[in-house]
């Protein structure tokens, strides 16, 4: 039975990364993700002044309540958009001229929610070329706090920057949410908090978050739950089974609640304490689903929707146009590609299996991690399927064609 390793939460290693440096002291994080956004998250930590230092299994950040150690700096936040998200919102917290640009890909994906909320606060906060969007500068002189109001529908990462912002103001923050995209991801930020010493409260739709800092620990980072989305979809879709240890019930992250699809379908799904194991019957039906709080995995299930008994439509989940690319469409024309009906809306997606042979042909990844990874699942079906760009993996898992590699020879045929 395969048992796959998977590399530590991008999530969870972006947020630890902001929590470390903002807390008073000392704090290792064991077995973070080694890709290239975290990897640009910690570059940019050190452009900032903060000491990163780095063995493969744990990364110590010497905290900086007081904000970053240099007066100022160019940070390149490469494809990362936690990375071009919550650092900036950190150096606002310091005192300094602090400029931050990104990828080609990471300057088209939108901001301006979150500018607007720090301008809101006093920030004083500049797009220097199309506004909403990367390269940014900011003046920082510290952040007052107070109430601030603000759109998460677009990204859930706009609530999670002024959310680890509040503990560095100096009155606190009270936020007042209109909309809210995948929620899961929010809790993941408010319970990591709590073990960075902070306590947020909510009151409805507002979140109210102490000032007073964070305190230093250790904190070990549970794997990738985006990414065990292709391990269980692998055994979903040829009757194999496979095992992640180290995901299993209490988890962090809402994108395990994808294994559930997987049982709606007629997948085996069994979560213990110390992971999870999804068995794949034979079977895979057709079904509707909403996937606005784990909309990351929207492609994964698309991926396998070919081999349904029937149709699955796929709603709520327009947020994925304005991902690495649009996500409903580059699954939409992969999957014309091969052959699949697809009919697509402003936020759903329905797949249409049919009596046409899938057959195998080049899928263009528009340099999108969780395209070609997705992809490679319906490859364990349909033979001949190549990417124009298999690298963009390195984003969040630089292994993974290896990985799937292994476990393709442990699937059934």
């Amino acid at each position: 039975m395969p048992v796959v390793d998977i590399p530590g939460s991008k999530s969870i290693t972006a947020r630890a990364l902001f929590l470390a440096a903002a807390a008073d002291g000392v704090t290792t994080l064991r077995r973070p993700l080694r890709s290239d956004d975290t990897e640009g998250f910690a570059e940019g930590l050190t452009r900032l002044g903060y000491r990163v230092a780095r063995t493969p299994d744990t990364w110590q950040i010497d905290g900086r309540p007081q904000g970053p150690a240099v007066a100022e700096a160019d940070v390149y936040c490469r494809d990362g958009a936690t990375t071009a998200r919550f650092l900036p919102t950190l150096a606002a917290a310091g005192h300094g001229s602090f400029r931050f640009d990104a990828s080609p890909q990471m300057r088209r994906r939108p901001l301006l929610p979150l500018t607007q909320a720090l301008r809101d606060l006093g920030v004083d906060l500049r797009h220097e070329e199309a506004e909403g969007h990367h390269p940014l500068r900011v003046e920082a002189s510290g952040v007052e706090g107070g109430e601030v109001v603000l759109d998460a529908g677009q990204s859930s990462q706009y609530l999670t920057a002024l959310l680890l912002l509040g503990p560095l103001t100096r009155k606190g923050l009270r936020i007042r949410v209109t909309d809210l995209v995948s929620a899961p991801y929010v809790e993941i930020t408010i319970a990591m908090m709590r073990e960075f010493g902070v306590e947020v409260r909510r009151e409805g739709t507002v979140y109210v978050v102490p000032p007073g800092g964070y305190t230093a620990t250790t904190y070990g980072i549970e794997p990738d739950a985006s990414t065990a989305s292709y391990f269980f979809a692998a055994a979903a879709v040829t009757g194999g089974e496979v095992t992640v240890p180290g995901l299993g019930a209490g988890a962090l992250q809402g994108d395990l609640g994808f294994v559930d699809v997987l049982r709606r379908m007629g997948a085996e799904v069994e979560t213990g304490t110390k992971g999870t194991r999804v068995r794949g019957t034979g079977e895979l039906r057709g079904l509707t689903v909403n996937m606005r709080d784990i909309s990351d995995t929207m492609p994964t299930l698309a991926a396998i929707a070919p081999f349904a008994s029937g149709p699955v439509r796929i709603e709520d989940v327009g947020n994925t146009r304005v991902k690495e690319c649009d996500r409903l469409e580059a699954c939409a024309e992969g999957l014309r590609r091969l052959g699949v009906e697809v009919v697509t809306g402003p936020d759903w997606i329905e797949i249409r299996p049919g009596s046409t042979p899938v057959t195998g042909t080049e899928i263009k990844s528009y340099g999108d991690h969780r395209i070609v990874m997705s992809f490679a699942v319906t490859g364990l079906r349909v033979p001949g399927i190549s990417f124009d760009d298999p690298g963009c993996v390195r984003k969040t898992f630089p292994g993974f064609h290896e990985a799937f590699g292994v476990l393709r020879g442990q699937l059934p045929a």
